[in-house]
């Protein structure tokens, strides 16, 4: 008898939560590419190779957006000094209304043989906007055709004050 009540409490204790989740997304309070407007600074983690990256994004609330980034060590292996120029990696994004999304990075990077680098990636948006979390689900380097390996996650945050959302 023990056992079946300890197995009830679990399986309630794992399903609720789900459940919860469910109805959240499922509410009149949805996202849509609105949800994502303005600065938002990001940090990356490859574990592949493994390289970091920090940045800032500006989405449009329309579904396009630009950024600028950073990959660390940068300084002692490129000898670049600053985030990558600004207007160079464009992309657009899509939201959609259970707060998960997806988007298109084009790296646009200089001085490679087409293409020129795209970054394909999903994510799910938290607090209302002031957060979105993700994974890469396609890297396609600058001067590749198909694409390569890569076990990398991101979190991006809204840059300004709560009264900025």
């Amino acid at each position: 008898m023990k056992s079946w009540l300890w197995k009830g409490l679990l399986a309630a204790a794992t399903a609720l939560p789900a459940l919860s989740g469910v109805a959240w997304a499922q509410s009149d309070e949805g996202c849509s590419n609105a949800t994502l407007k303005g600065d938002y600074a990001f940090a990356v983690t490859n574990l592949l190779v493994p390289q970091v990256v920090a940045g800032i994004e500006t989405f449009d609330g329309k579904g396009k957006f630009t950024q600028r980034d950073y990959i660390g060590d940068s300084l002692r292996t490129r000898g670049q000094t600053d985030f990558s120029p600004e207007g160079q990696e464009t992309g657009t994004y899509k939201v959609n209304a259970d707060c998960t999304g997806s988007a298109v990075i084009n790296l646009n990077v200089p001085s490679t043989p087409p293409p020129h680098g795209e970054i394909h990636i999903v994510f799910v948006i938290s607090g209302g906007g002031r957060s979105f979390h993700g994974v890469v689900s396609e890297f396609i380097p600058p001067g590749f055709t198909t694409p390569q390996p890569t076990q990398t996650r991101f979190d991006d945050w809204k840059v300004g004050s709560e009264q900025d959302n």
